[in-house]
């Protein structure tokens, strides 16, 4: 089995990587996957050296006595940091732990695991189930899909866009925000104790909807969801659309806001081009209200000017300007 010591910056290249493990201490971690040829390449390090293994397409990064369970031993000051970032195919499956650094996953498409201490955690364009864990790093990540499963005591949770299939999201205090698609049938259950959670989804998702804060507001942009008060707690509750999936908000003080997404507008039609008739004019396209636009509103033949009056535009009546007179569109 191929195995580094690595105590100073360098750069390791790799026939194949099929499984990815990364446990570090503090600095950063960026797991980028390409198309290129697999590599880790470490900008810099400082304290107790990186043991790098290659064992059968799995690759290896961590130090000599960290273990994937034993993260929370490290919590003491510690002095070891490295800057490192890793290249791997799309679909391999990635397992990230780290305490104090930062952690970047991006475009793998299988199963993603990231576990942090307090370092921040950010996440793009993820294909996969996706779990990912903090104390206290807050979570940030975008352009999700398939199955996702987040769980802090007190970092915050954000997520935008992507089409889940299912996201289970648990904190103590961490606030949760999502802005999501979801599929059909989609899951959304968020549990909190003292955090807000806000959700927005599409003008018209289909599911059962049931908020509800045992001291906190609960607000939605939905008419359909009921209230239904009790000295107790607060809660909404309803179907929306054909109610195949199912969103479950639970919070003891938190408050809970379900938001809808503005529908896009359609877009503008737009005029076919002119076409000139036989006298040399322009004949207007079939919106006539874009060809009025189009040619400022100038009616031929002395009909009126911009304030519809006969003559108008200075001319006199049966006289037309150069610029009426040219047939095109300005």
């Amino acid at each position: 089995m191929p195995q580094w010591t690595v105590d100073a910056p360098t750069r390791l290249a790799f026939d194949d990587v099929t499984a990815l493990r990364v446990r570090t201490i503090a600095g950063s971690v960026a797991v980028l996957a390409t198309s290129e040829t697999p590599a880790l390449d470490i900008t810099s390090i400082s304290g107790r050296p990186l043991v790098v293994s290659h064992d059968h397409g799995v690759l290896t990064i961590s130090y000599e006595d960290l273990t994937w369970d034993g993260l929370l031993e490290w919590l003491r000051p510690q002095n070891h940091s490295a800057e490192l970032t890793v290249i791997v195919p799309r679909d391999c499956p990635a397992q990230v732990g780290v305490v104090a650094a930062t952690a970047v996953v991006s475009g793998v498409a299988a199963r993603t695991s990231v576990r942090s201490v307090s370092g921040a955690i950010t996440l793009d364009g993820l294909g996969g189930r996706v779990d990912a864990r903090t104390v206290s790093g807050d979570v940030e990540a975008q352009d999700l899909s398939g199955q996702i499963s987040f769980n802090s005591v007190s970092g915050d949770l954000t997520l935008a866009g992507g089409s889940l299939d299912r996201l289970d999201a648990k904190t103590v205090s961490g606030s949760v925000t999502a802005d999501v698609h979801l599929g059909r049938p989609g899951q959304v259950r968020v549990a909190t104790v003292s955090s807000d959670v806000a959700l927005r989804l599409p003008a018209e998702p289909d599911a059962r909807v049931s908020l509800r804060s045992t001291s906190g507001r609960v607000l939605s942009e939905f008419d359909r969801l009921r209230p239904t008060d009790t000295p107790a707690s607060h809660s909404l509750n309803g179907t929306l659309g054909d109610g195949s999936g199912q969103i479950t908000v639970t919070t003891l003080s938190g408050r809970v806001t379900l938001l809808k997404r503005a529908e896009q507008p359609d877009a503008p039609k737009r005029s076919e081009p002119a076409k000139p008739a036989a006298d040399g004019r322009a004949e207007p396209p079939a919106d006539a209200d874009a060809w009025a636009v189009a040619t400022d509103a100038v009616p031929a033949d002395g009909a009126g000017g911009a304030g519809g009056a006969p003559g108008g535009g200075g001319g006199a009546p049966g006289e037309r300007s150069d610029e009426q007179t040219k047939g095109e569109t300005r």
